[in-house]
């Protein structure tokens, strides 16, 4: 199914790819938010440097489901307590697969294979890893 190349997406599992990048996790580890923050810098980055929407989602911020939105940048989603970042990454999929390119960032194997069959794409947390550090040195090479 050949889908239309006018919006692409990157649905990043937040909460997973922080505890799979080991300096992420040691942020965590010493204050809770700071790799929330960090996490959500380097994908803003990331998003002006590719033609992809990036969307981030976290487990569980309280009772209520929360959505940030930046324009032109990223949307950063908070689930509620009765749902989790996977639960929200597999309705946005099922949802769209079958009109926009969707990439899926986690390194969740079930998770992945889910999303696979349900028609995104799946990066593993040391391929989103790649992407977000070549971007980084590419930018970087063209501000010199």
């Amino acid at each position: 199914m050949k889908r239309p190349s006018s919006s692409s997406f990157l649905l990043v599992d937040g909460n997973n790819i922080i505890h799979a990048w080991s300096d992420l996790v040691e942020m965590h580890r010493r204050r809770r938010g700071l790799a929330h923050v960090e996490l959500c810098q380097r994908l803003r980055q990331y998003r002006d440097t590719s033609d992809l929407r990036v969307v981030v989602v976290f487990d569980g911020r309280g009772n209520r489901h929360e959505e940030e939105r930046e324009p032109g940048g990223l949307q950063i989603i908070y689930t509620d307590g009765g749902s989790t970042a996977d639960d929200v990454i597999e309705r946005l999929v099922a949802a769209n697969a079958g009109r926009y390119r969707i990439i899926v960032a986690t390194n969740d194997r079930a998770e992945q294979n889910l999303v696979d069959a349900l028609g995104a794409e799946v990066w593993s947390a040391e391929t989103l890893r790649a992407e977000v550090d070549g971007a980084e040195g590419a930018w970087r090479r063209y501000l010199k």
